[in-house]
Order: C-alpha cells, then structure tokens, then sequence
C-alpha cells in the first residue's frame, strides 16, 4: 500500500483543536468557590485611626436631696406637707435664717424637692457637726521591756571584786490627762421648765421630749437663756408652741400652751415665765417639752438638774 503523507498545516490544525476541546472540558468540570470573606476583627489601631473617640465633659453636680448617698451637706431637700418653722425646727436653725439665706419671698410657698440651705453662708457643715476630740498623750513600750536601774552601767564598768551598789529609786507618778476641752455649748445652766412631775419620759420612737401633766394656766419656765425664734400655732401636733434658741447648736420646744407671754426676737432669762400649760391641740392639759441638739431631739433629762 502506497504511504499518504499528510501535510504539516493538517496536523497543527488538528493539535490546536484537540488542545481547545480539552480546555473546554476542565473549564465545565470545575467546581465553582464562594469568594473568601475576611471577617478577622479590624484592630483597634485602626479604628481609633478611623474613628476618634469623642469624651462629653462632667456634667456639674447637682444637689441632691437629704438623705440620699452623697447629698450636700448643709441643704435640706423639701417634702410634702414641710413648712419653715418644722425645717427650722429638726435643723435647729430660726426659720427667720431660712428665709434669709435662701432669699425666699413668701416664706409660705416652698415647692416639694426643693433645696433649702440649713447652715448659715460660709460655715462648714461638716464642722457644724463634729468636735475635734482631745486624747492623753499615752507612751508606749514592749511588755517584756524592764527600766534598766539606776547605776546600772556604774556596776558593769566597775571590777567584779568592788560592785557598786545599787540604789532602787521610786519613780515619779505619771501626770494626769488633761481635761477635754469644753465646747461653749456645753456651759449652758439649764433648770426644769415646769414644777409638775414628769408624766412620761423621753422615747425616740414615740415621745421626743419630757410630758409634765398640770392644770390650765400653770406656769411655763424657759429652761434656759435664749432668744424666741417662734411664738404661734402654725406647727401642727404642737398647738400654741414657744420655741427657745439658746447657742448655735441647742434649741427648746414649748406646746400645748393655752397662752403664750412672749413673742418673735424677744431674748428670756432661766426661769421666766414665756407660757401658761394647756391642751391645744392635745388630749389633757399638759407641757410637751423638748431638747434639740442640732435639730435633733435628745432626752432633757440628761442636761436637767437633779430636783
């Protein structure tokens, strides 16, 4: 058989055909891939770059009312049913100031959370409320610790043969502590305000002074020397009420009066007459009498003299 010999252009052609067919076939058998997220967390380099971070100021604090954690000292915050002469009273302070140093117009309109100052302008109301207190001066050394004895170190350079005697020398009492300071406060003379006996006693609960039962018109004793800071009926539960302010720290409350002899600003003496016993807005005829230390109520019979 005669060999046919098949030109060089055919078999080229015919490569480049087979390679194109086999392309085509791996295209369409590759599987398809989702492209690759990058969800690595972004540093945060990079966002404080991108992104400043903005700090708004402080804002100033603003008072808060009594009784709250962390409420300014020296204010009072108002609630329902308060006048001046109670916020007066539990503060120990003249509701006269009141007005005054919280520059109020009518004294009669006081809203519910409003902040009252209590202290006067410019004193510290942390120190209206502590006493610096006065320790002993008290020195200290080891228990197992011995006073070496007087000639001592005579005995021990002197020859074993020749020991000097030693001498036992008494020593010297220790001084006595001084004596706490006294606060002008506690130098007030006080003295029972009614000659009738004490009917029921001082409870913190229940009763926050000393209750003396008598007969109308019996007499009514300031305790002690002072200056009225109320005479009226305006404090309901104490019907007619005199209120006695006798240093910056100590006040007395006076009710149930059927009359009152004194009045608003009016300085007294211990023992003067300011009131008759009544039973206006009480029970029985009777003095309600009260002690308030810093506006606190406190029991009278601590500071009363023996009878």
């Amino acid at each position: 058989m005669p060999v046919i010999e098949v030109p060089a252009a055919r078999v080229l052609r015919d490569a480049v055909l087979a390679l194109t067919t086999l392309m085509l076939l791996g295209c369409v058998n590759t599987p398809n891939r989702a492209p690759i997220e990058d969800r690595s967390p972004t540093p945060r380099a990079s966002v404080a770059a991108a992104s400043p971070a903005i700090v708004a100021p402080p804002a100033p604090d603003a008072p808060k009312p009594a009784g709250e954690s962390g409420a300014r000292p020296g204010y009072y915050a108002v609630k329902p049913g308060d006048t001046l002469i109670r916020i007066g009273l539990d503060n120990g302070q003249n509701w006269k100031d009141l007005v005054r140093w919280n520059n109020l117009e009518n004294p009669n309109l006081i809203e519910v959370g409003q902040m009252l100052r209590v202290v006067p302008p410019g004193v510290d109301p942390g120190a209206a409320t502590s006493r610096p207190v006065t320790t002993a001066r008290v020195d200290t050394r080891p228990l197992d610790a011995k006073p070496a004895p007087i000639g001592a170190a005579a005995s021990a350079a002197a020859p074993a043969s020749a020991p000097t005697p030693v001498v036992a020398v008494t020593p010297p009492p220790a001084p006595s502590p001084a004596p706490a300071a006294r606060e002008p406060d506690d130098d007030i003379t006080w003295a029972w305000p009614a000659s009738a006996a004490v009917a029921a006693p001082f409870d913190e609960a229940r009763n926050k002074g000393l209750v003396f039962r008598g007969k109308p018109g019996d007499p009514v004793l300031a305790a002690a020397d002072g200056r009225v800071v109320y005479a009226g009926s305006g404090l309901r539960g104490y019907g007619n009420l005199v209120i006695l302010k006798h240093s910056p720290t100590y006040l007395t409350a006076y009710a149930h009066n059927q009359s009152l002899l004194v009045k608003d600003d009016q300085a007294v003496r211990r023992g003067q007459k300011i009131a008759e016993m009544g039973s206006t807005d009480a029970d029985s005829v009777q003095l309600h009498f009260e002690i308030r230390k810093q506006g606190k109520p406190i029991d009278p019979a601590r500071l009363l003299p023996p009878r």
